[in-house]
């Protein structure tokens, strides 16, 4: 199952005295469930941008506590800088990376922006998509006049703060206000060029950039700028909206470079930038040979590109992860100045734990030891769940066979589009591996709760039933994230590669077994429930679905054994 991932970027109005920004990062870092990615002070700017990583409820946690503690130690009244600012922590935005839309960021940046008014006494404006108004997505219009102003907007309706005091006092006079929102990410991405030309690199800029160029009478570049009604620029759009861009060389590679910021990847992918960055540089007769990551990037840009690409050569895009990142990688040339490690790239992969022992991390060896040791975990459950991911794989292994098959050219992406759906198959039933296992140890650890009082004791039997209610639950996902491979094994032994449809008889085999396997765990479980209304439905729906599994394997091996003859 996705985590849902948040990334938080707030920024504090101190870039000078490190010890007061250590302070801050310190207070996130002792959040349980935070990565702290990065800390970015500037001297002139006095600011530091700060970057940490999580799920929901922790990064609304730290970003609380890094508030709290920049109010206590930033005092706005003796803040002076190069960088726009009305607060001790100016902005704190909350960005989508994984499991998480933007419209949820929103409604967590508003939860956060509540609290640091209620308990912090903290002025708050919510901008961009958290915004309650049109005019206040955009952080200029909240940040108007910067902190020297807010004594003035106070307590004018509409200039008023979304939350907290709306009052000039020693305390605001101290904190200033805060602009809490959500927005999506910003990949931060530079085109190499075979040319040292800062001008051909602007123009291609200026092509594609969302602002565009100025328009200019006659159409000649060195014609007069044209001006509207009000004295402003008449701008010739670029081809790509939510995007900033501009040309410079770097001594460092002895290149010019597109230098990019995509501020909404949604509506301008980092693959689709790429290929017209391309295409405009093609028109002025340069090359992009490469492109830079700056900063990070999710786990699913990487994704879509890679798919996007694999698309084009008209090969399917039902691989595993690290083989779809690896085309992307190539494709855009990410590797062109330097090693692209996605390990130190990818968002999720920096945050993911490295030292807890997973059990699809194991080698077959391994894995196969570790469920014949006496430790009574993994179990059945996780087997099941185990030949359910085979069943998947085996199946998509066969469309993916087909869609490379020579000859078959004209239906790659309907094997293409099977293989694809077989990897969220079996990375799902990969999971409940793990989770069966994890369902079996909370268990273990109701038994270590004390049990002296009468309090204690009805505590441990409730947490008993709950943890066997979940580790009954786990079982009948598998059941039900296995059944959904069928109709892949199926079409595979119907329509696929028919030198491979012995494989598609074996993942019929393996789905069955992890069904009822599966359905076994489900009934044991249900055994120790105390409600038997609740243990009778979910043995019910576990026999109903094992009944189909028989039936659905026994009509696909009816297909395999009349295509072997």
């Amino acid at each position: 199952m996705q985590k849902k991932l948040i990334e938080c970027v707030p920024n504090f109005s101190e870039g000078r005295d490190l010890a007061v920004i250590k302070q801050i990062t310190d207070v996130i870092e002792k959040v349980e469930g935070i990565k702290l990615l990065d800390v970015d002070p500037g001297e002139a700017t006095n600011r530091t941008v700060v970057t940490f990583v999580g799920e929901p409820e922790p990064v609304m946690e730290a970003a609380f506590q890094a508030v709290r503690k920049a109010a206590e130690l930033i005092d706005m009244r003796n803040h002076h800088g190069a960088h726009p600012r009305m607060g001790a922590t100016d902005v704190c935005p909350l960005v989508p990376v994984a499991g998480v839309t933007l419209e949820e960021c929103a409604e967590y940046a508003r939860q956060l922006g509540k609290r640091i008014g209620d308990e912090l006494g903290v002025p708050v404006y919510a901008y961009e998509a958290a915004a309650f108004t049109p005019a206040r997505r955009n952080l200029a219009v909240c940040r108007k006049g910067e902190y020297e102003a807010l004594s003035q907007r106070f307590g004018v309706a509409e200039e008023n703060p979304d939350f907290g005091p709306t009052v000039w006092d020693e305390n605001t006079a101290r904190t200033g206000a805060t602009a809490v929102g959500a927005r999506d990410f910003l990949i931060a991405v530079n085109y190499n060029l075979n040319s040292t030309s800062t001008r051909r690199a602007n123009a291609i800029a200026f092509d594609v950039r969302e602002k565009g160029r100025p328009m200019r009478e006659g159409g000649s570049p060195v014609g007069k700028v044209m001006k509207d009604e009000n004295g402003k620029d008449i701008m010739i759009p670029g081809t790509l909206k939510g995007t900033k861009a501009i040309g410079w060389f770097i001594d460092e590679y002895g290149i010019a470079q597109v230098s990019m910021n995509i501020t909404d990847i949604k509506t301008t992918p980092l693959h689709v930038a790429f290929d017209e960055v391309c295409r405009c540089a093609a028109n002025r007769g340069l090359r992009v040979t490469g492109a830079e990551i700056v900063g990070l990037v999710p786990k699913s840009t990487l994704i879509e590109a890679g798919k996007y690409f694999l698309r084009k050569q008209q090969r399917s895009v039902g691989l595993h992860d690290e083989e779809i990142i690896k085309i992307a990688v190539k494709s855009m040339g990410l590797d062109d100045l330097k090693p692209f490690n996605p390990e130190e790239k990818v968002v999720e992969y920096l945050i993911e734990d490295k030292t807890k022992k997973k059990l699809v991390d194991m080698t077959c060896t391994g894995f196969a030891q570790e469920t014949a040791s006496e430790s009574p975990a993994p179990g059945g459950g996780s087997i099941s769940a185990y030949m359910g991911s085979l069943a998947a794989a085996l199946a998509t292994m066969v469309a993916n066979l087909s869609s490379h098959k020579a000859g078959w050219d004209a239906r790659w992406e309907f094997f293409s589009e099977w293989a694809d759906k077989g990897q969220a198959m079996m990375s799902r039933l990969l999971w409940l591996v793990d989770e069966d296992t994890e369902a079996f140890n909370k268990i273990m650890a109701v038994f270590a709760m004390p049990k002296s009082t009468d309090e204690e004791k009805a505590a441990r039997a409730a947490a008993m039933q709950e943890a066997t209610l979940y580790a009954t639950q786990v079982p009948l996902e598998t059941i039900k994230a296995t059944m959904e491979t069928f109709p892949l094994i199926r079409a595979m032994a119907e329509e696929g590669n028919p030198n491979s449809v012995s494989d598609a008889g074996v993942g019929a085999l393996a789905a069955r077994a992890a069904v009822l396997g599966a359905c076994l765990n489900v009934k044991i479980n249900a055994g120790g429930l105390k409600d038997r209304e609740i243990a009778d439905k979910l043995v019910g729906e576990a026999n109903a679905l094992a009944a189909e599994a028989c039936k659905l394997e026994a009509e696909i091996l009816e297909i395999v054994n009349s295509k072997i003859k």
